[in-house]
């Protein structure tokens, strides 16, 4: 069976998670404690040298890293159901709106993240108090965005779900339980998509 390297509540390997549990792909997820700074190690180093999570160990000791392509590699293994694009337009509708949200949702959230109490108490990192406060104020922003877009379409990718959705939804889960942005409850449209997208099973991880 192949592994997943993983930290319960760490967003990213969530993304890969709910991906293989659509595609119903079995994976032993094996527990690296970033807490303990096993992502750091030098067996961990090994398997991926930029040292983050998740990583995706196949059967033959190959490992890939980043939940993108360890998404489509699962979705390489199993096609159906699609999460990435049936023909060349939808395919790069679907990577579109994705890099939306890791460029300009996720990246402000981890600025947000990086520069609040959780981190600032690990003693990690030299905390700009005005960085903090800008980015916060730029996740508030595509929150609205957001809503407005969800006013005309379903999903973050058009009428279907998608791996896209699955990323907004680590993202604002993430940024909700974690970082203190949690979108405000009168963005009636963004409520609606995020308790429509948290019904499904795969959600529940």
């Amino acid at each position: 069976m192949m592994k997943l390297y993983d930290f319960p509540g760490a967003p990213n390997p969530r993304r890969v998670k709910i991906f293989a549990k659509e595609k119903e792909i079995s994976l032993e997820l094996i527990n690296c404690d970033m807490a303990k700074r096993e992502h750091k190690s030098e067996g961990f180093l090994k398997k991926n040298p930029s040292g983050k999570i998740p990583v995706l160990e196949l059967e033959d000791g190959r490992c890939i890293s980043e939940s993108i392509p360890i998404c489509r590699f699962l979705e390489s293994l199993v096609p159906e159901p699609n999460l990435f694009g049936k023909d060349a337009f939808e395919i790069s509708f679907i990577e579109s709106r994705n890099r939306h949200i890791e460029l300009e949702l996720w990246t402000q959230i981890g600025i947000s993240w990086v520069n609040g109490p959780i981190v600032g108490s690990m003693g990690l990192f030299d905390q700009i108090p005005e960085a903090k406060k800008a980015s916060d104020k730029n996740v508030r922003s595509y929150y609205e965005r957001l809503n407005t877009e969800f006013s005309l379409s379903e999903y973050v990718a058009g009428t279907r779900y998608s791996v896209a959705d699955i990323t907004l939804l680590s993202a604002i889960d993430f940024a909700g339980s974690m970082v203190d942005l949690k979108p405000d409850d009168n963005l009636e449209n963004l409520q609606r998509w995020h308790n429509q997208i948290l019904s499904r099973p795969s959600s529940n991880i």
